[in-house]
């Protein structure tokens, strides 16, 4: 290789059932067995599970080497390449064991997502709307217009999507890395999202599980009077447009959900975190980013229809 680098190539089966301690240590081991010092770099390419976890070993391997990421899919390229988040998930839910580890590098190449379905750009959509619900709502109203075009594999509609949600989220974690204020504003549809996620075995895809945190996020928000009315429904619009659920599965159990909030690792003296929309392109900071939510307005906004 030229400067006398050399690679290795490691490779990780695809879905969240995977990014789990077991592929961790498996990794790790070969890195090792394979050489690698302090002078290596871990290049993850691949979509957020590979992103998430390839990050989390180079985080760890020798106390922290150097990250590049490389991701492939929509949902990695506005968001988990972004910001240095890493982790595995367990069986009590999501990304409960990780590290902040930036990437020295992130290379986001918009041509790796013509090679995808519209269902798997679409899961990338819903990270988009997310930006623009809490810090722009002139870029919450272009996710929904450009949504078709994203969804048909147009360049330049997924080239606008990636370049304004990195734009963004980086002038969010570059104000905060490590979620000790703004930055929790990311975290809006995640709380629910997550448990929702989880709760299915991960059978609910990340961005479809965020679609329906959202909309339930900002039904509990208006309920309690922090979101103005409305708002969940500009949301279920733009959703709708970028071809993601907006109405919770059949026979999805409330109370269950509930509990999986309880392990979220964004919980504050013992209560359930939540970031409240104050309306779309809004969230209001005073008195801190996030709030908790009373358990019978989560299980009633969780019992609704649709």
């Amino acid at each position: 290789a030229a400067g006398g680098a050399r690679g290795e190539l490691f490779t990780l089966p695809a879905g969240e059932e995977n990014k789990i301690r077991r592929s961790w240590s498996r990794l790790s081991d070969e890195l090792l067995a394979a050489g690698f010092g302090r002078d290596g770099c871990v290049v993850a390419l691949g979509g957020g599970v590979t992103g998430d976890l390839a990050g989390f070993v180079a985080a760890t391997l020798l106390r922290g080497i150097p990250v590049v990421q490389i991701p492939t899919s929509l949902v990695a390229m506005v968001d988990a390449s972004v910001g240095g988040k890493t982790g595995v998930d367990t069986r009590a839910g999501k990304n409960l064991i990780g590290a902040f580890h930036p990437p020295r590098l992130v290379v986001a190449d918009p041509d790796y997502l013509g090679t995808l379905p519209a269902a798997e750009r679409a899961q990338g959509l819903a990270e988009a709307v997310k930006h623009g619900a809490i810090l722009d709502e002139d870029y919450f109203e272009e996710v929904g217009r450009s949504a078709a075009g994203v969804l048909a594999g147009d360049g330049a509609a997924m080239e606008a999507v990636v370049r304004r949600s990195v734009e963004l989220k980086a002038r969010v974690v570059s104000a905060d890395e490590r979620e000790g204020g703004l930055r929790q504003l990311l975290n809006f549809g995640h709380t629910l999202g997550h448990a929702l996620e989880a709760e299915s075995g991960y059978a609910l895809p990340h961005g479809s599980a965020v679609s329906l945190g959202m909309i339930l996020e900002a039904r509990a928000g208006a309920r309690i009077g922090r979101t103005a009315p409305g708002t969940a429904d500009r949301l279920r619009e733009a959703l709708d447009a970028c071809s993601l659920p907006t109405v919770l599965p059949q026979g999805t159990d409330a109370v269950a959900v509930l509990a999986r909030t309880r392990t979220d690792k964004k919980m504050r003296a013992g209560s359930v975190a939540y970031v409240l929309l104050d309306r779309i392109g809004r969230v209001d900071g005073t008195g801190g980013w996030t709030h908790a939510v009373p358990d019978e307005v989560v299980l009633a906004v969780l019992g609704e229809a649709g």
